[in-house]
């Protein structure tokens, strides 16, 4: 059976918080752990906080795990069950909550400097960001 994984993320500027000056490297590193999972076939659904509070209020372990307070944001949903919570998880850990393996060779290491390249000139060259 097909699994979706939804991402309840903390109000961010964007759909991922892979953007503006100030490049939060553990968002970026999930972003692309995001793409490579939804490359695998995974259905990987993201809401963010600022952009749709309605998905919040309508997904009842979200609503329940919010009365905690903003800080159990992200929470990783796999089916309506709460499988992270506070914390990006790790690329290995996705695939496992989706019933794949990571391969060695698929973990790969994200760009010290962001989204846009390991130096600050591939920004410029990208318009990235």
């Amino acid at each position: 059976m097909p699994v979706t994984i939804r991402v309840f993320d903390p109000a961010m500027c964007c759909s991922t918080g892979v953007c503006g000056p100030s490049l939060d490297p553990e968002l970026a590193r999930f972003a692309a752990d995001v793409d490579w999972l939804q490359k695998q076939g995974v259905t990987v659904e993201r809401f963010n906080l600022s952009q749709q509070p309605a998905a919040f209020a309508d997904t009842p372990a979200v609503k329940e795990a919010l009365g905690r307070g903003t800080a159990v944001l992200p929470l990783v949903l796999v089916g309506d069950r709460i499988a992270v919570e506070s914390a990006y998880p790790s690329r290995e850990t996705l695939a496992a909550l989706a019933g794949l393996v990571v391969k060695k060779h698929d973990v790969a290491p994200v760009a010290s400097t962001g989204c846009c390249g390991p130096t600050a000139s591939a920004k410029s060259k990208t318009g990235c960001c």
